[in-house]
């Protein structure tokens, strides 16, 4: 019993080091002052809870290991300082979330409970959380910035690339279980990849546009409404602020001053009534058909390896290998969001990937020995 308290006090002092290594990240990578000063108040606010497990270790005679980040966090910081604090936000604010109340039931941690717990609301909506209120301008790129990170780059990639190879491989298997020559596999493999990486391309491109010709129909509806009544428009945007925890003097004052400058009106009214950021309107089309195309294309390159210098069933062999290793790795990725271990989530893709492949060889050899006599 003494030993697993000892562990968890020492999965705690991980934690809380880990956290606040990746808040530290955020800061540097962040371009807003305010918002990096907001990160890095949080890592302080870690590394004291870390002090804290550290010297309860002390105290009972138990050496502190040195520390290392482990993967999630190392890909996490990664990921911000190559694409941005918003690529990452998300995964972020749902470790947060879910972690929110991991001190709950300990005791003598009620105040490092109530941190977790207001850091989680501080991701949510930084702004509560800051003394002394901030002015209209930061907290609507603020709220917009929240709100733009919500599709989530690294989920899209994860998925994109998991939809080209499962797609793909069921594809090559099923051509391969009819007992094809090798080439003609081989030339399904690469149509299929193309077909498909093209169809989420499109599919993607149109998903995208409608979303901008929406949010610029809302946004000049809304630059209409401040036209022709300005004052009623600054009375909803105080209520917005006022139902977010701001006194009805400091919510009219705060939206008097917004609606000072009608450009800056119409900017903070579409990230705080229309959840759109005027500037970005959801992302580029283009950037996200080939974003979309790529991420399917690795994924679906992966089964076909294998038939460019193998042929039969070790072609066949080698495809479900390589496959099973990408889809691991995918697996492993999934972890950022669902707090899985990385043996179960990559087990657990691997197996519904390969029962996949598994049932349309079948049906594919079913087919072959029908269609040959």
């Amino acid at each position: 019993m003494e030993d697993l308290k000892q562990k968890m006090t020492l999965d705690s002092l991980q934690d809380e080091l880990n956290g606040a290594f990746l808040y530290e990240v955020l800061a540097q990578a962040e371009k807003d002052e305010r918002l990096a000063e907001v990160y890095q108040r949080m890592a302080t606010v870690e590394h004291k809870h870390a002090e804290k497990w550290t010297a309860k270790l002390l105290a009972e005679g138990i050496s502190i290991p040195k520390f290392k980040p482990n993967w999630r966090t190392r890909t996490l910081s990664w990921a911000a300082r190559r694409f941005g604090v918003n690529a990452v936000l998300p995964t972020i604010t749902s470790m947060e979330q879910k972690d929110s109340r991991k001190y709950a039931n300990t005791p003598d941690a009620a105040e490092m409970s109530a941190d977790e717990l207001s850091h989680s609301r501080l991701l949510k909506q930084v702004t509560k959380s800051m003394p002394g209120g901030l002015e209209g301008g930061f907290l609507a790129r603020l709220e917009g910035r929240h709100r733009a990170s919500g599709g989530n780059a690294l989920r899209a990639a994860v998925l994109g690339a998991n939809d080209g190879l499962v797609s793909n491989l069921s594809l090559v298997m099923g051509v391969a279980g009819a007992e094809f020559q090798n080439s003609t596999i081989l030339i399904t493999g690469l149509a299929g990849l193309l077909a498909g990486a093209f169809s989420m391309a499109l599919g993607e491109w149109l998903s995208v546009q409608s979303s901008r010709e929406l949010y610029q129909h809302q946004i000049a509806i809304e630059e209409a409404e401040i036209a022709s009544a300005p004052e009623e428009e600054a009375e909803e945007l105080a209520l917005i602020y006022e139902a977010r925890g701001m006194s009805k003097e400091e919510s009219q004052k705060l939206a008097k001053k917004i609606f000072e400058d009608p450009s800056q009106a119409l900017e903070t009214l579409s990230r705080e009534e229309l959840n759109i950021d005027p500037a970005e309107l959801g992302g580029s089309a283009w950037e996200a058909a080939i974003t979309s195309f790529f991420l399917f294309a690795i994924g679906a390159i992966i089964p076909v390896i294998a038939f460019t210098f193998l042929s039969g069933m070790p072609a066949v062999i080698g495809s479900l290998l390589i496959s099973a290793v990408g889809l691991f790795i995918i697996g492993t990725g999934i972890t950022l969001f669902t707090g899985r271990s990385i043996l179960f989530s990559g087990s657990r893709q691997v197996i519904f990937g390969l029962l996949a492949a598994v049932i349309t060889f079948g049906i594919g050899r079913l087919i072959g020995v029908n269609i040959g006599g």
